[in-house]
């Protein structure tokens, strides 16, 4: 307990350590930057493979689908 000049007690404010409160105003920064990023790049590898196939697949399927451009050919 202090007392003042006048002879009233103060009390005094309470010790905060600054770096726990910076720390922890990263830590949540991160959180959300880590957040962001699993929404933009979170697929799996499996996924990514897995697109990788059905497009090649489907690709292959319209190649062998495609008719001729160069039409009747000359007798």
């Amino acid at each position: 307990m202090a007392f003042s000049a006048d002879g009233g007690n103060e009390e005094m404010a309470e010790i905060v350590n600054l770096n726990r409160y910076r720390k922890a105003r990263e830590k949540e920064r991160a959180q959300a930057a880590a957040e962001e990023n699993r929404v933009r790049f979170g697929r799996t590898k499996a996924e990514k493979l897995g697109d990788g196939e059905e497009q090649d697949r489907n690709s292959r399927a319209l190649d062998g689908a495609r008719l001729d451009d160069d039409g009747p050919e000359p007798a």
